[in-house]
């Protein structure tokens, strides 16, 4: 006898981002959203924000956006970010946030590629923005966000003033009824390889997303929580924060254009009793040296999210010595970004739980994750030893590039490639060793360059350390270290005493042919080890270096 499906009986609720902005206003109009300004520190309340986001909302219909426009911002970690994060979506538009440490011919290309029809622009950016004019047909509209008085715009056209458009509005704004499968926020990945390519987030995307963040056993934002986000808003919804904050009801700080300055982060932590900062493993390898050359301590932080790439020991180590807790998380743009996050709990001895912190934990609720044999497409064991690429899928997992860029990255059964590859052990801890394209090949056996850079990074003379696969006629590649001394070492580091440091930390046919020593590893806009720019400028290996280490 065939069997009907019951359907239950909940109401059908739309899972949009304006039920975020509901909460700002009902249940958390006092909490501060705190900004650092050239001219000092400006302070507002969510509930002097709501307003000013209804007559944001009112100025957008007013100059022609209409659902499903790409609205475009090229602006710092600040309030007015914050406000356009919230009317953008909520009034059916798309917000396309930009990343400002782009190339120009990069903002070119993404922007023209978004069609974007606005752009949000802060005054201390414009001359970004200039080497763009006459190139961005799309944009009907730019919009200043003035930080004094108004500037002298020579060569730049009309240009509407941010807070002359508000004032213009009404504190009351007619919110559409929006669909959850609207699209509400566009960011694209940083164009290591290629062209940028755009990742779209729903409003349902960003709402579930937004409650995993807000789990105990993965970000654990909650309204005691006063939140410094180091990482920027243009990149990966600055990993999802803006939205958890408003969820949540936290308090919010932002550094403005000082988000990169380890002073600035460590005297608005004391002044604001910032509990909760979250950025990439390079901001923290400057706030820790800040930090032992000044002799402060930041005892209300709780919780350091570290994140973007993977977390060397050393650092992890001395940000323990500093009263700093990191927690790792993994993710990318495509992940909207939160993927795992490495939560360890009782039962472990310290050993055993750092060495569990520093791997990308487990994967996070909402999320399905296997790893794959590049090759063969075989799904791996989850055995601590086996190691192939990434592959995720879920409710705010990408399933595809905008304008239909890059279709392999969906396998036939549904799962994205993320181009990660990592080991699992069984208790599903995920450990990633590489890039696929960064995985260095010798001898018919793979090298992690990720694995090998932590252990360079262990060396106390040494700050940072980027590794790179270079071309051998019988190897087919040999691992090449880059690395950058400690200012107080300069000049006192040998080539060999580094792999003499690394026996026993890594296989012998790890160790690095050449050791070459920079002044400061290149990184993307992001903030990454930026290899490409190694490889581009790499000379050929020596002849006859380290045969010990290829015997």
């Amino acid at each position: 006898m065939e069997v009907s499906a019951v359907e239950g009986l909940m109401q059908d609720y739309e899972l949009s981002l304006q039920h975020v902005l509901w909460r700002i206003e009902r249940l958390h109009q006092k909490k501060e959203v705190v900004t650092k300004w050239d001219d000092g520190v400006h302070r507002t309340t969510y509930g002097e924000m709501v307003p000013r986001i209804n007559r944001l909302a009112g100025a957008l219909k007013r100059i022609g956006v209409k659902p499903g426009d790409r609205v475009a911002t090229l602006a710092w970690n600040n309030d007015r970010h914050l406000e356009l994060y919230y009317a953008v979506p909520c009034m059916g538009a798309v917000l396309h946030t930009l990343n400002l440490r782009l190339f120009p011919q990069h903002l070119e290309f993404i922007i023209n590629d978004a069609e974007d029809k606005v752009l949000f622009v802060d005054q201390s950016i414009l001359p970004l923005l200039k080497p763009l004019l006459g190139k961005i047909p799309s944009i009907k509209t730019m919009v200043l966000m003035a930080e004094g008085p108004a500037p002298a715009l020579d060569g730049f056209p009309e240009m509407e003033d941010y807070e002359t458009l508000l004032a213009a509005e009404s504190d009351d704004y007619p919110w559409p009824k929006i669909s959850e499968r609207m699209a509400a926020a566009m960011c694209y990945t940083s164009g290591t390889t290629g062209n940028p390519k755009g990742v779209v987030y729903s409003h349902r995307s960003q709402f579930i997303h937004t409650m995993g963040v807000l789990q105990g056993d993965n970000l654990g934002v909650t309204e005691n929580d006063a939140i410094l986000p180091v990482v920027p808003m243009f990149h990966a919804n600055s990993w999802g924060l803006p939205y958890a904050i408003g969820m949540a009801g936290a308090k919010v700080v932002f550094a403005g254009r000082f988000s990169a300055d380890p002073k600035s982060i460590v005297e608005l932590s004391e002044q604001e009793d910032v509990t909760f900062l979250a950025g990439v493993p390079t901001v923290w390898i400057g706030l820790a040296n800040y930090l032992k050359e000044s002799g402060k301590r930041l005892p209300k932080v709780s919780t350091v999210v570290c994140g973007g790439s993977a977390v060397p020991q050393a650092l992890m180590e001395t940000m323990d010595s500093l009263g700093l807790r990191i927690l790792h998380a993994w993710g990318m743009t495509e992940t909207s970004p939160l993927g795992s996050v490495a939560r360890v709990y009782g039962g472990h001895t310290p050993e055993e739980a750092l060495r569990l912190r520093l791997t990308q934990g487990r994967v996070a609720p909402g999320v399905e994750i296997r790893i794959t044999d590049p090759a063969t497409g075989e799904e791996l064991p989850w055995d601590g030893v086996a190691f192939g690429e990434i592959q995720v899928r879920g409710p705010w997992i990408a399933r595809g590039y905008h304008n239909g860029y890059d279709p392999d990255k969906l396998t036939e059964d549904g799962w994205f490639r993320t181009g990660d590859v990592a080991r699992i052990d069984a208790d599903g801890y995920i450990q990633i060793v590489d890039r696929t394209k960064d995985v260095i090949k010798s001898g018919g056996e793979w090298i992690s360059s990720v694995e090998l850079e932590n252990a360079v990074m262990a060396h106390p003379k040494i700050m940072e350390a980027a590794v790179i696969g270079l071309p051998h006629p019988k190897w087919d590649e040999r691992p090449v270290v880059y690395a950058v001394v400690r200012p107080e070492f300069k000049g006192q580091v040998t080539e060999e005493e580094v792999r003499e440091f690394l026996k026993g930390k890594v296989a012998k046919w790890w160790l690095p042919d050449e050791v070459r020593f920079i002044d400061e590893v290149p990184k993307t806009s992001v903030g990454k080890f930026d290899k490409k720019v190694l490889r581009a400028g790499a000379t050929p290996i020596k002849e006859g270096v380290t045969q010990e280490a290829r015997k």
